[in-house]
């Protein structure tokens, strides 16, 4: 698999193999695991970083192994977010050291080998199940350039779905509320009602 790490005017291309994706799961459970008990992002500390916020702080790591010429912890921290966030094709790394400002370009993307839950759900999933689902479903609020916006993962095409650019953080939160509720509601129906 293929990722392209974007640093100012030049792009590195980490060619990750899929057996290397496969191999490293353990290390990258353990960094998952790191990342559960919160994480400093920049200014910022961040109690339970969502999968995105994950990734950005991964994508920090990729940084300095890139700049540090560690090849095979570029492959690591590659191979991290090319496993955690599927259709990812590269990512721009922002080099003043705000983690917050890493940007994931996702590809229009074919579904992945193991669907998340809830796609695989015959009928409609009850409160929990379907309000645990919907918050995998639906990503926070993040910073693109001056605007806001967050993602919602399309079962249909296996790709993330990107909102529209939001101009304040509270437009965005509003935005992405409805989005929560509207696939919530849609997990307690089932899919096909």
């Amino acid at each position: 698999m293929l990722l392209k790490a974007i640093i100012d005017d030049r792009i590195y291309e980490l060619n990750v193999p899929d057996a290397l994706i496969g191999q490293a799961q353990p290390f990258f459970e353990k960094l998952d695991q790191d990342m559960d008990a919160g994480w400093q992002m920049s200014r910022e500390w961040v109690e339970k970083p969502d999968r995105l916020q994950r990734c950005q702080i991964v994508a920090d790591k990729l940084l300095t192994a890139l700049e540090s010429e560690n090849q095979k912890l570029g492959m690591m921290m590659a191979g991290y977010i090319l496993a955690r966030l599927p259709g990812v094709e590269s990512v721009e790394l922002d080099v003043q050291g705000e983690i917050q400002n890493n940007r994931f370009n996702l590809a229009e993307h074919r579904p992945t080998e193991e669907p998340p839950r809830a796609s695989k759900a015959p009928g409609g999933l009850g409160k929990l199940d379907a309000m645990e689902q919907a918050g995998k479903d639906v990503t926070k609020v993040f910073k693109v350039g001056r605007g806001w916006r967050f993602s919602v993962f399309d079962h249909t095409t296996g790709a993330w779905q990107d909102s529209p650019l939001a101009p304040t953080e509270d437009d965005a939160s509003r935005m992405r509320q409805e989005a929560f509720k509207a696939r919530y509601e849609a997990l307690q129906r089932g899919r096909d009602h």
